[in-house]
């Protein structure tokens, strides 16, 4: 081989490389230093728009909760992709970015309601234009896998969003719901009317003790660790996160326990929240060997911030409403934990 020829051709693609990585951290340091945005919160007559940039919704199946948000006072926008399917996903890539593209431009629609998680938002998130977006910011709710919006407005455009249930977790019978149903649905009310949310959480012998305060972030494990490295990844320095998950083995929340400590998402945080973790059982003869706690606090042990195991967030009814990008108050304490917007 042409040994300068060979040299000459490997510069410049680590110079592409290093170019690219330095673009990225540009990036964060910009967005890091941007003071978030809130969106305007919502009054009677405004609009929710309803779309599904990840896994598919029938209209039937989300006929309670357009009735619960008109209960409250706003008007509903049913987007295209709602009954709409291609395979697990709400409509094709292309259906799904369009659709999610269009309530993003609409000056009407002041909140997006995602209907449902799954997976889907990862293949649309790089082609969606937020341009009259940063210009005219407006709420975005779900959970799951709508971490992956979350964590990329938060970091690229630094506006708030509300982490929460979605279409297909309104009861279909009032009557017959839970109090925990009843109090998750209406936090969602609460969070788009600017009220100042207020939680609390049991006192778990595993806590550690302390106060602080911080941007609230987080969301799905699984879709944090899987934007790490990406336009996308979360910013966690001086924030207090919270995780939640569902379905995974526990050597697998190890790992992903591992690439936020690796990557140094655990090391500046402020304080963490440990929430809802549904474990898929070890298989025969496989036993992981550590519990959940084992497995954060082995990772956190360095560290001296306050965190809350338990907290009512995650796959489960107690998933209640959480305002990501706005400031915090987290106390940790013998009687329970704390969680106050700011």
């Amino acid at each position: 081989m042409n040994r300068k020829y060979f040299l000459s051709s490997i510069i410049p693609a680590t110079l592409l490389l290093h170019s690219l990585k330095s673009s990225a951290t540009v990036r964060s340091e910009t967005a890091a230093s941007k003071k978030l945005k809130i969106p305007s919160y919502l009054v009677a007559g405004d609009t929710i728009g309803i779309t599904c940039p990840a896994g598919y919704i029938t209209q039937v199946e989300i006929e309670p909760a357009v009735a619960q948000m008109k209960s409250w006072g706003f008007n509903i926008v049913v987007g295209k992709t709602v009954g709409a399917r291609d395979f697990t996903f709400g409509g094709t890539d292309q259906e799904r970015l369009t659709d999610l593209q269009e309530m993003l431009d609409n000056p009407q629609i002041k909140a997006i309601m995602c209907a449902r998680g799954g997976y889907g938002a990862v293949r649309i998130v790089d082609q969606l234009n937020f341009s009259a977006y940063r210009s005219s910011p407006k709420w975005l709710i779900g959970f799951s896998d709508i971490t992956v919006l979350h964590c990329h407005i938060n970091s690229n455009y630094r506006v708030a969003s509300i982490h929460s249930k979605m279409c297909n977790s309104f009861p279909t019978d009032w009557t017959k719901a839970e109090p925990i149903q009843v109090d998750t649905i209406n936090s969602i009310e609460k969070a788009l009317k600017g009220e100042k949310m207020k939680y609390t959480a049991p006192y778990n012998n595993n806590n550690r003790m302390g106060s602080a305060q911080g941007e609230l972030i987080g969301g799905n494990l699984r879709c944090i660790e899987n934007l790490a490295g990406s336009i996308s990844e979360i910013e966690t320095d001086g924030k207090i996160l919270f995780v939640e998950d569902t379905g995974e083995y526990l050597y697998s929340i190890d790992r992903m326990f591992y690439n936020l400590k690796r990557s140094g998402k655990l090391a500046k945080l402020r304080g963490l929240i440990v929430g809802c973790f549904k474990v898929k059982p070890d298989d025969e003869g496989e036993a992981f060997g550590k519990t959940l706690t084992d497995i954060v606090l082995e990772k956190v042990k360095e560290y001296d911030y306050p965190i809350s195991f338990d907290f009512p967030v995650g796959h489960q009814r107690a998933n209640f409403a959480l305002k990501c990008g706005v400031q915090h108050w987290l106390d940790v304490r013998a009687s329970g934990t704390r969680l106050e917007e700011i």
